[in-house]
């Protein structure tokens, strides 16, 4: 018979020589293992005497420390009656409403950047540290947000706008405003449920969600997460889920991959052309991994090395890095879902992307983790205006980095984007649940709707680019044909 252990009795246990720590209501002895664990003693002394619960949950299967550990380091079950609300204030990870007092309730935050904050506390310093990471000297991560705040408005005057719609559409799937949710990794990290709690969260506001391959869960996880009767924001039926693709170096894994969510109901396949390899990382790299965090869909596990830690780039060994636009009838053959190309930084790009019969296009830079000095997405889009506006009766085009505000959104509709992606804002939205994520979009919704009426719209069909006056950053934009390098060709040098 388990013994019954008092939450008095296992707090007197908390010191590095004498450290217990509960999982999911068992108690476990840890002095002798935690020197060894593969990410570090500090993670598991910072329980010490405690509930390690959520954060062990944020990085492990749940059936791990009982298969890894001896018997003889299983000491019992923890006495509930003793979880007092003394106790639990003590130790806020028992507290099962998993709000830390270190950071503020939900209804507390009224900007998306409220929910940066409140990550930045809540958050272990790796998970920290792989989703708030960018590429080296981070110029990129900052650009994607300042060029917003470069672009002005133009407000109109008089018109009666007692009534707006945000409503539109992505890829033929309805959402009740132009956002959706950009594909993130390891959600896991920032709540047990990880994607899940993702896709209840965008369920409710009505908006569509991507999944990455390098997800917490398999995918048809997060889709029976969703499944059945109830509503998508306002409207009836199921949520819309898009898969990203990394394209693996054995090319049948990918193939099996988009046939299993092909079958599964995904509306569309985003495929990932930004990161061959991926971007250096130092924050991430600087935080040792714990060496059992994986992704079932890439079939990744994290492991250390002479680098560093990051797991950007640790769990991207299986990305194929050959991957051509020679490649494209191959990705035609593998999926009739239409394909997105993910990752498109130039008009040249954007204008090939159309002559090979690309159904749609994200403007994206990875949220300046991969190549830093690289353009901001919205700088994009105004070179598409500029050089290539065929495109935009071509191809949806979309575009994800640095959006925070309503007005954010507003600029990038004025410029030809369908819709705009948030990936980070939804990492962080997310450790408040499903509800975090809900709250996030409606914060969002609101403050487009407030820049619609102040702008003298009442639809989204109504926005175009002669609402924004651009002169701050035209002069960035570069010139596509008469580029003084545009007919340049690398020469025979060394």
């Amino acid at each position: 018979m388990a013994r019954i252990i008092s939450a008095l009795e296992i707090s007197k246990h908390c010191l590095p020589e004498d450290l217990w720590i509960v999982v999911d209501d068992t108690v476990y002895e840890m002095t002798d293992f935690a020197p060894d664990h593969p990410g570090g003693a500090n993670i598991i002394q910072r329980y010490a005497g405690r509930d390690a619960s959520r954060a062990y949950a944020e990085v492990h299967p749940p059936s791990l420390i009982k298969t890894s550990l001896p018997a003889s380091q299983i000491l019992g079950t923890i006495d509930p009656s003793t979880i007092t609300e003394e106790w639990m204030k003590a130790y806020p990870s028992m507290n099962t409403a998993g709000d830390s007092p270190a950071r503020p309730p939900l209804e507390a935050l009224i900007n998306t950047y409220d929910f940066v904050s409140s990550a930045r506390q809540s958050l272990t310093p790796k998970a920290w540290a792989f989703y708030s990471s960018a590429a080296t000297d981070l110029h990129t991560k900052t650009r994607n947000a300042a060029a917003y705040s470069d672009i002005g408005l133009r407000p109109r005057i008089l018109t009666n706008v007692k009534v707006v719609d945000t409503r539109t559409t992505m890829l033929g799937q309805r959402m009740t405003v132009p956002i959706f949710c950009s594909p993130t990794s390891m959600v896991k990290l920032a709540h047990p449920d990880g994607e899940k709690a993702i896709a209840r969260g965008c369920r409710a506001a009505g908006i569509p969600q991507c999944i990455s391959t390098s997800a917490s869960f398999p995918i048809a996880e997060i889709v029976d997460a969703v499944k059945g009767p109830g509503k998508y924001g306002e409207l009836e039926g199921p949520l819309p889920i898009f898969f990203q693709l990394y394209v693996n170096k054995e090319r049948e894994k990918s193939e099996q991959l988009l046939r299993h969510v092909e079958e599964l109901g995904i509306k569309a396949i985003l495929v990932t052309v930004d990161a061959p390899v991926a971007g250096k990382r130092e924050a991430d790299e600087r935080i040792k991994a714990d060496e059992t965090v994986s992704t079932p869909m890439s079939g990744t596990t994290a492991k250390n090395d002479a680098k560093g830690g990051a797991l950007g780039r640790i769990m991207a060994g299986f990305i194929d890095a050959s991957l051509s636009w020679d490649d494209i009838p191959w990705l035609r053959r593998c999926t009739n879902l239409p394909i997105v190309l993910k990752g498109i930084q130039t008009a040249m790009d954007a204008k090939k992307a159309m002559e090979n019969g690309i159904d749609a296009i994200l403007l994206s830079n990875h949220g300046g983790r991969s190549l830093d000095t690289s353009p901001a997405p919205i700088l994009v889009l105004l070179e598409l205006q500029k050089c290539c506006p065929e495109v935009f009766d071509k191809m949806e085009i979309f575009v994800d980095g640095g959006i925070m505000r309503g007005t954010d959104v507003f600029k990038a509709l004025c410029l030809g984007a369908r819709s705009v992606g948030i990936g980070r804002g939804f990492l962080f939205a997310s450790t408040y649940g499903p509800e975090g994520v809900e709250k996030f979009v409606d914060i969002l919704k609101d403050e487009l709707e407030t820049t619609m009426r102040m702008m003298g719209i009442t639809h989204l069909s109504q926005v175009h680019p002669g609402l924004l006056n651009t002169r701050a950053v035209d002069h960035l934009i570069p010139d596509g044909e008469g580029h003084p390098y545009a007919k340049w060709s690398p020469k025979a040098r060394f």
